[in-house]
């Protein structure tokens, strides 16, 4: 009995040693009732960041505080280890046990959307763009002006990437990456839209406006001055900068004129006259110049065709103007005579249309004015043995005799001073009355005998 009752003792004064301890190290803890039943309910999201901060001091605190209890050699029971859990973490609040695992957790996860995000607007050839220019010009707006992205940033995007670039250890890294792995052709295409600076343009100027520099002058400035000239730059690359700054008028030799002053304002016609021809220089174009070395030598050829092809039509066409002979001799049935053009006809039947390689015709009407909309065999005039006149229509559109169309495949009476329009082109048809009458009167004395 007296063994129990020491036994007993003992596990008091450990208990009453544990809670002395805790007291110490937590400081001066207000004694809160609590019961002894367990009841299983959720916890509410203020108890659960109040029990994970509890658990993370009561490891950093452990060996100092709870834990040498442990090495008395005495185990307390499960209702004193509830008490003086409770005890503990009822207390403690967030701001007294920082834990500086959850902010490093958040910025973790936020950091690579922010990256990847920055990354997807910009691309490596961008970024790669804009250090060479920066590096160029050393002048911020005058990138956001001069050099073409692959989407439109605004000036304070570019300010924004650019300080990434140099300040931002994440984004840089990655950019860095990004670049690398581009192609050696990809980045020539690049390197070859950097700005010139200032130093190269005033190189550039000094260069006469009324010399004609060749490849080999600007081939003999990137040997002078390589410090100054980008390393991409080309011969060519450096004449067509030359050309565009001599076409702004900024070059050395050049002087910009003055508009004039007062209420006059240069119209068009003013600066036309302004301008010197000799010093315009035209850019040669092979395919326009040989386009009309063709159509010179396939008009030359039509020249000389018509002037071989001339003694045949001086038997139909007697003068240019119709009025310096008469209308008809002996031999002419009769004349159609247009505004330019005088056609005779000499024989029983002629045929009216558009004379070409292949196709030859009595009657060409393209003497007469513009025939591209008159078939090749528009029609033909014929003389009866009676002494009438009929025009038959061979062609596509129809032929006008006195304001009546005459269709395809139909034929219709001239009579004399009858007016006949083809395709926009009129004509007079006039009629040999004298040897006319002579057919006639031939032509009725046939049937007599």
């Amino acid at each position: 009995m007296a063994s129990g009752t020491a036994s007993r003792s003992e596990d008091e004064e450990s208990l009453a040693g544990q809670k002395r301890s805790a007291s110490q190290v937590l400081g001066t803890i207000p004694k809160r009732r609590s019961s002894s039943r367990f009841i299983k309910r959720k916890k509410f999201d203020d108890e659960l960041v109040e029990s994970s901060l509890a658990k993370s001091s009561s490891r950093a605190k452990g060996p100092s505080g709870v834990e040498p209890g442990r090495c008395s050699g005495s185990e307390p029971s499960s209702s004193e280890k509830k008490k003086v859990s409770k005890s503990v973490s009822a207390p403690v609040t967030p701001s007294l046990v920082p834990n500086p695992s959850l902010p490093k957790r958040m910025k973790k996860s936020k950091q690579p959307l922010q990256v990847t995000k920055d990354l997807g607007r910009w691309k490596p050839a961008d970024d790669l763009l804009l250090i060479n220019a920066v590096l160029q010009t050393n002048d911020l707006t005058s990138v956001h002006l001069g050099v073409k992205f692959s989407c439109r940033f605004t000036l304070r995007e570019i300010q924004e990437r650019w300080y990434a670039l140099l300040y931002d250890p994440v984004i840089s890294k990655l950019a860095c990456q990004a670049m690398r792995q581009l192609h050696p052709e990809a980045i020539t295409a690049i390197q070859s839209k950097v700005l010139f600076s200032k130093a190269e343009e005033q190189l550039l100027s000094k260069v006469g406006s009324t010399s004609q520099p060749t490849l080999d002058t600007f081939q003999g400035l990137l040997h002078k001055h390589p410090e100054t000239f980008y390393p991409a730059r080309t011969a060519k690359a450096l004449q067509v900068y030359w050309q565009l700054m001599k076409q702004y008028y900024l070059l050395d030799d050049q002087t910009v004129q003055p508009l004039p002053k007062g209420d006059q304002v240069l119209n068009f016609s003013d600066a036309e006259d302004m301008i010197d021809d000799s010093k315009l220089k035209d850019v040669r174009d092979d395919v326009l110049e040989h386009e009309l070395t063709v159509a010179d030598r396939r008009q030359k050829r039509e020249i000389r065709q018509l002037e071989q092809e001339l003694h045949k039509w001086q038997v139909l066409v007697d003068s240019i103007t119709g009025m310096s002979s008469p209308d008809f001799d002996n031999q002419t049935l009769a004349v159609l005579r247009g505004r330019m053009v005088r056609y005779l006809m000499r024989s029983r039947e002629i045929t009216l249309g558009r004379a070409t390689k292949d196709n030859q015709i009595d009657v060409d009407l393209a003497l007469e004015g513009p025939a591209w909309k008159i078939s090749r065999k528009q029609g033909v005039i014929k003389l009866k043995n009676n002494g009438d006149f009929f025009i038959a229509n061979e062609g596509r559109r129809p032929i006008y005799v006195d304001g009546r169309p005459v269709l395809g495949a139909t034929k219709w009476k001239l009579n004399n001073n009858s007016v006949v329009e083809i395709a926009s082109l009129r004509f007079v048809f006039l009629i040999n009355q004298d040897l006319i009458a002579l057919i006639k009167a031939e032509a009725a004395k046939i049937p007599q005998q």
